[in-house]
């Protein structure tokens, strides 16, 4: 299957305020964006106690890095499903292709049937926009595909945002291209360790959308200094497969 992604200038990401937006004709909130000024309460009160801990100097740096990281990791991984292998060998850069090759040595690529784009730029509604790391066909099932690098194992109640980013992107995709994805496969790659599956299944997608847009709906009434726009509207009514 293919489409014709959006991949226009005018559709970047840019900073405002120290936070992701989107230029989409106006510039529409990150789905990161979203997430951390919307978190769940028990969240707020973990990353406050962490950097409590470790302090804010350490804190950001551990932040700062895990990002670097994180970006050189992605793009090690799309360019072993493009072809064009990309090394860097900085001390992040090393770090991040270790990650990327446990991703690829946990069957990646033999279970990745189908591959509609990479960074895919998606929008939904005039509401919020965002980057999804693959979009295509995982284990035979439509869905959302995002990498995740830890330096910590997670267990599936602490990849509550992960599982939101999913439904926000499969709902934006729909929104966009007309498709029924009600999957997200999240891939979490931990320092030292292991890979570990999460999927967002197609039995939980319309509770998790329905979750996702209400911390859309909260973003716009509490933290934009402008008129809120329309309410999201309900997810369009569609049978998801199961699996």
């Amino acid at each position: 299957m293919k489409f014709n992604y959006i991949t226009t200038p005018e559709k970047a990401r840019v900073e405002v305020d120290g936070t992701r937006r989107y230029q989409w004709g106006e510039k529409l909130p990150s789905v990161t964006t979203i997430l951390s000024a919307v978190p769940d309460q028990g969240k707020a009160i973990a990353l406050a106690r962490w950097r409590e801990r470790v302090g804010e100097e350490e804190a950001e740096k551990i932040k700062n890095d895990a990002a670097v990281r994180g970006t050189i990791m992605h793009r090690i991984l799309e360019g072993e499903m493009t072809g064009e292998r990309h090394a860097d060998l900085t001390p992040r850069g090393i770090e991040a292709g270790i990650l990327a090759q446990q991703i690829i040595d946990h069957g990646f690529l033999k279970n990745l049937n189908e591959v509609w784009g990479n960074e895919i730029m998606l929008a939904y509604d005039g509401l919020y926009a965002g980057t999804a790391d693959v979009v295509g066909v995982y284990k035979n099932q439509e869905c959302i595909i995002d990498f995740k690098q830890s330096n910590n194992p997670k267990t599936k109640r602490q990849c509550e945002d992960y599982f939101n980013q999913a439904a926000a992107y499969a709902m934006a995709h729909n929104d966009m291209y007309g498709t029924k994805i009600c999957s997200g496969m999240i891939l979490v790659s931990v320092m030292g360790g292991d890979v570990t599956e999460f999927w967002l299944k197609p039995d939980e997608f319309r509770a998790r959308s329905e979750i996702w847009l209400q911390k859309v709906s909260d973003y716009w009434q509490y933290h934009v200094p402008r008129p809120k726009p329309q309410e999201p509207g309900a997810t369009e009514e569609f049978e998801c497969p199961s699996f």
